[in-house]
């Protein structure tokens, strides 16, 4: 019987709002938070009792635990990515440690998880050690994500390619912020871009989208740049992708006007249904939001300029 894997994260007591919020992003039907910070204050009040057990007592209160259950079939791989990514671009520092209780070698046998899989109606997301698949006419994006976030299983990335799909136009030039394994900015270079700017703050993603575009032949057309959002970045797109966290889409989108031409498509994925309204409503200060789609518990906005 397939077992279940435990992904373990350690953070400063303080994050631990804003890193269960990410860690929900991974598992969004719950998560196992330990976080004695508060332990005697919380007794007090709800028990009215100062009696408690020594150990617990003993506990560091500075650091607080996230613990995440993934299913067997969801790759571990992708999901520590993800976590990764999303709390360096926090800038929550954090400790991740993972265990099996059967098949603990899935840090070398992760690759299973991960098929050659159709999206939209144009794309075939092909891992780069698959060969046994059928294009059957679409565009084939080869991928080897490594340690980046983005295979296009996680719904965010399927919200997007999908969403790009719908609004590219053959020459375009686009603007992935927090790219990831490139697998948004490549699409969009196959799918007829002109040219791509991938921008993430960890230099093992940017590395790895320079390494995929390789793969695609469209190293070209792809730059990628290390950096925090836009900090590095200048210039105008015609279209700028952001599959991130809603609170760095929130900070983003104040100024992502300037990348923009009037008619720009912005979109915006990663966003959890919980905080979908909290997004929209912040985004909708600067922009006319034309689309909100939602998947599987994933909000993904497009917006224009107003």
């Amino acid at each position: 019987m397939a077992e279940w894997t435990e992904i373990k994260i350690s953070v400063n007591a303080a994050d631990i709002d804003k890193a269960s919020d990410i860690a929900n992003m991974v598992v969004p039907y719950g998560i196992y938070i330990e976080d004695y910070s508060e332990l005697e204050e919380q007794v007090m009040e709800i028990a009215h009792v100062d009696l408690i057990d020594e150990d617990l007592l003993k506990k560091d209160k500075s650091e607080a635990f996230i613990h995440i259950y993934l299913e067997p079939d969801v790759n571990p791989a992708e999901a520590l990515a993800f976590l990764s990514e999303r709390f360096n671009a926090e800038g929550i520092k954090h400790e991740i440690d993972t265990s099996a209780t059967q098949d603990e070698d899935w840090r070398n046998n992760w690759k299973k998880y991960f098929n050659p899989t159709p999206v939209g109606e144009k794309l075939l997301i092909r891992p780069t050690w698959r060969d046994d698949y059928e294009a059957n006419g679409r565009v084939v994006l080869n991928i080897d994500p490594g340690l980046a976030f983005g295979t296009g299983s996680h719904e965010t990335t399927k919200l997007c390619l999908e969403t790009i799909e719908k609004y590219l136009k053959q020459g375009d030039t686009v603007l992935d912020v927090g790219c990831g394994s490139g697998i948004l900015a490549i699409a969009s270079l196959l799918l007829g871009a002109e040219n791509a700017v991938g921008v993430d703050i960890d230099e093992v993603a940017v590395k790895t989208a320079r390494e995929n575009a390789e793969l695609n032949n469209v190293s070209d057309k792809f730059t990628a740049v290390v950096g925090d959002l836009t900090e590095k970045i200048s210039g105008k797109y015609n279209l700028i992708v952001a599959n991130i966290v809603a609170d760095a889409i929130i900070c983003l989108s104040k100024g992502v006007r300037n990348f923009m031409n009037p008619e720009t498509v912005y979109i915006m994925s990663g966003i959890i249904d919980a905080r979908g309204d909290e997004v929209y409503e912040a985004v909708s200060e600067d922009f006319n939001v034309i689309e909100r789609i939602e998947d599987n518990g994933w909000v993904c906005l497009v917006a224009k300029i107003k």
